[in-house]
């Protein structure tokens, strides 16, 4: 017996051997996929979004304490103004970053942009999870690359500016593969101040669960910016005796429609996605319907354009099939 030999090894054989042992390893390891996509708690994503409104809401009334710096970033196709104060961006501070700490895998939408080493006295958003804030809303948990969040660090700037501070909200929207899920829209100028908000199919802050038809003659709340073209259209599709309502923000408008006060929200002119989306997931959440005027439903996810240029209309639902059925037959 050889005891001193050399052992021959049978390359082909020691190949498959290798190739047995790799293939093995790739199967016990856990998939890839939960390391790339980060899964997200929508409820805690909800309590974030509550809470960064209402710190952006303070900044807004705080900045009153100190000289209004207003700015114009241009205007809109109509000719209208559309101004820009330090009010905005002490609210987007707060509001953009505050989420963006606590969620950094979610697209965060903002109407301003403003660096991070630029914003002063950031403090992280006070987020509970064990709160009975939302006692009765599940932990559902979803994966993070199709989440949007919008926010809107002051909307109803020109009013805000002009002092006419109930039009003015802030707010945040949460939507899921482009479609408004969740929307926040808090009112820091009431003498009580409020937040609402809805999660669609899941529970809302609102007495009334759905939203009703509006009793007596029709009211339509359009933008005090470009009444006069929305007012046209008004009286043809929703008749001669419709009542007018001109008022400033879109947020102040959906809830308006939220709480029954109107039976309509009308906008003829381009819109921002960051003024209509938390509006939108309210109003879809209680059971009304929020589109285009040409009836499409408005993609909100990251990928989308900004800049809606079909217009609004935001009711109950009886009443939006049958504003859309005048509209289609004066087409016809």
């Amino acid at each position: 017996m050889n005891l001193g030999g050399t052992i021959r090894v049978n390359k082909i054989g020691f190949c498959i051997i290798c190739c047995i042992i790799i293939l093995f390893v790739i199967y016990l390891s856990p998939p890839r996929t939960s390391q790339s996509k980060p899964i997200v708690n929508i409820k805690t994503l909800l309590l974030a979004a509550i809470e960064a409104a209402e710190r952006g809401g303070e900044e807004v009334v705080r900045a009153l304490n100190d000289t209004i710096v207003k700015h114009s970033k241009g205007e809109t196709k109509e000719g209208v103004n559309i101004p820009v104060t330090n009010a905005d961006y002490k609210s987007h501070c707060v509001m953009y970053y505050g989420i963006r700490e606590i969620f950094p895998n979610i697209k965060v939408i903002s109407e301003e942009e403003e660096e991070k080493r630029n914003c002063v006295n950031l403090l992280p958003l006070d987020i509970d999870t064990s709160s009975t804030k939302l006692p009765d809303l599940p932990d559902e948990k979803v994966d993070s690359s199709k989440l949007t969040v919008w926010i809107d660090p002051l909307d109803a700037t020109k009013e805000y500016t002009e002092k006419l501070f109930n039009f003015v909200t802030t707010m945040v929207c949460i939507a899921y593969e482009g479609r408004p899920i969740i929307g926040v829209i808090h009112k820091p100028f009431e003498k009580v101040k409020k937040t609402h908000w809805a999660w669609v199919n899941k529970g809302s802050s609102f007495v009334n669960k759905q939203i009703k038809e509006h009793n007596g003659p029709n009211i339509v709340i359009i933008s005090r910016s470009h009444a006069g073209y929305a007012s046209e259209k008004v009286k043809k599709f929703f008749g001669t005796n419709t009542r007018l309502f001109e008022a400033g923000g879109s947020g102040y408008k959906s809830l308006e429609v939220a709480v029954e006060n109107v039976t309509a929200y009308f906008h003829t002119t381009d819109i921002s996605k960051w003024d209509i989306c938390a509006g939108d997931a309210i109003i879809t959440a209680l059971g009304g319907r929020f589109t285009d005027l040409n009836g499409n439903e408005i993609d909100y996810s990251s990928r989308a354009d900004t800049l809606l240029k079909t217009g609004v209309l935001a009711a109950p639902l009886k009443k939006h099939v049958e504003v859309l059925k005048r509209k289609q037959g004066s087409l016809d």
